[in-house]
Parts: C-alpha cells; sequence; structure tokens
C-alpha cells in the first residue's frame, strides 16, 4: 500500500520514472523494478521522496488511511512470537505504544537484536516500519489474541500466576472480585461493556502518547468474567445439586416434594 500511495504522489507532482531514476543515479527499469516487484528499502522511500519534494510523512499517512487493520494475528504468526522471548517482547512493547528508544534503555537489548526484532514484527504485519526505527501498528484497537493460540496459553500458565501475585494497591490499582447470579442476557450485556471499556482504554492510551515518558506508567487489565464456582465450594455441595457445578441450584421435583 505504501508503494501505491507513493506511485500516485509522483504522478501528482509530474515526476516519471526516467526523471526520478536520474535523480537518484538509478536506471529506470531499476526503479520499475521495485514498484512492480514492491520491493522497496525504506530509506530508498525516503530517498525519492526527498528529491520529488513529497512529505513521506504524507505518504505514511495516507498508506495509514486506508491499510485494513486485524484484530487477531494468525495461528502459524503467534507461534513465531512464541519461538523468540525477545521478538515477544518487543511485539508487546509495541503494542504498549513503547518507543525504541524506550525498549532498548529498560531492557537488556542492543540496538541491533531490538532493529532485528522490529524487522521480524513488520514481516509478521504485526507493525510496518518505518524510518528512524519508528513504526505504526498494523492491529486495530480492539485487537486481541487468540483465544485458542499458543500466547494465550502461555498467559494463562505463566502470566496469571504472576500478575495476580501483586498487592494491587499503588496508585490507580484495583483488584476485585464481584460474584453475581445473572441471566445470559445481563451476561451479555456486561460482556458488552467490558469490550467498551477496552475501547476506552486504547483512546486514553492514544490520547496519553502526547505525554513525557516520565508522566506514563505501565498498566494492564486482566479480566475474565464466566460462569464459575470455585472447585473448593462445588466440593461442598448437597448430592442434589452436584449436577450442574456452575452456581444455578437445580431442585428435585416429584412425588415426594408434594
Amino acid at each position: 500500500m505504501l508503494l501505491e500511495v507513493l506511485r500516485t504522489e509522483l504522478r501528482r507532482v509530474g515526476m516519471t520514472y526516467k526523471q526520478l531514476a536520474h535523480l537518484i543515479e538509478m536506471s529506470e527499469s531499476s526503479i520499475k523494478r521495485m514498484f512492480g516487484q514492491k520491493d522497496m528499502t525504506l530509506s530508498r522511500m525516503a530517498q525519492i521522496c526527498k528529491v520529488s519534494e513529497i512529505s513521506l510523512e504524507d505518504v505514511l499517512r495516507q498508506a495509514a488511511d486506508v491499510t485494513p487493520q486485524t484484530d487477531n494475528l494468525t495461528l502459524s504468526q503467534e507461534r513465531a512470537l512464541m519461538e523468540n522471548p525477545k521478538l515477544l517482547l518487543v511485539a508487546i512493547s509495541c503494542l504498549g505504544h513503547w518507543t525504541f528508544e524506550q525498549i532498548i534503555e529498560t531492557y537488556t537489548l542492543t540496538e541491533a537484536e531490538c532493529i532485528l526484532c522490529m524487522i521480524e514484527l513488520d514481516k509478521l504485519e504485526l507493525i510496518e516500519l518505518k524510518p528512524m526505527n519508528r513504526y505504526r501498528l498494523r492491529v486495530s484497537p480492539a485487537f486481541r489474541w487468540r483465544a485458542d493460540g499458543p500466547i494465550q496459553a502461555f498467559f494463562k500458565e505463566v502470566v496469571v500466576a504472576d500478575y495476580f501475585n501483586g498487592r494491587f494497591d499503588g496508585t490507580g490499582e484495583t483488584l476485585m472480585c464481584v460474584p453475581a447470579r445473572l441471566s445470559k442476557n445481563s451476561a451479555q450485556e456486561i460482556q458488552q461493556k467490558i469490550q467498551q471499556l477496552t475501547a476506552e482504554i486504547a483512546r486514553l492510551q492514544h490520547e496519553d502518547r502526547r505525554l513525557p515518558a516520565e508522566d506514563r506508567d505501565g498498566y494492564t487489565l486482566m479480566l475474565g468474567f464466566r460462569s464459575w464456582e470455585f472447585s473448593a465450594f462445588t466440593a461442598l455441595r448437597r448430592p442434589a445439586t452436584m449436577a450442574n457445578t456452575k452456581g444455578r441450584v437445580v431442585h428435585q421435583i416429584g412425588p415426594k416434594n408434594r
């Protein structure tokens, strides 16, 4: 999509492939090949924009406006992230809108390692890598890991215990467990409100990106909502209700109840 936008902008300013080839000291056939095969480095794109007096930022913004975003990665994409802990770290950092500089200042990754990870994330279509190690997310604000995927499984096995090991008593922190007996319609309404909450978090995160890095901290919402009963409580149920372990009491109705 980037090259399509760039080609349109070149036509707008009246720049031909022949003229462009002369300005950047390449053959016209090489220029045509780059656009035809959609094989162009970011540095070359920046050079073309400069000699054509086209704003690279405008090209990137236009491409972003028309580039579709996904809510999930494929199973193979998630497996690729799980194969490399540093790649997963950089991926999660990017989802949190960390800059390249913040990542290498915080974690023991070299600049080269971080750049290689970002290149790989670009290939996996999680981000779109830009000049100067900047990037644009290629996933939507509603992005979530696959329910049946390896990363969700990793979170359940490892991350959840580490997360809930905290005290939840810091500024802006809270921990609640709210049991309720609800109808299916009410449960679906709660689910919709949870989705609205995640959208609100995405909005606030986008707005707060304008603030200095020292004025922002990393927060994580880990929320589950399902029909459930603590197994230790289920073990104490009377035989008449053991058939149902989701909190709904099953009453015996028959001649002996009359």
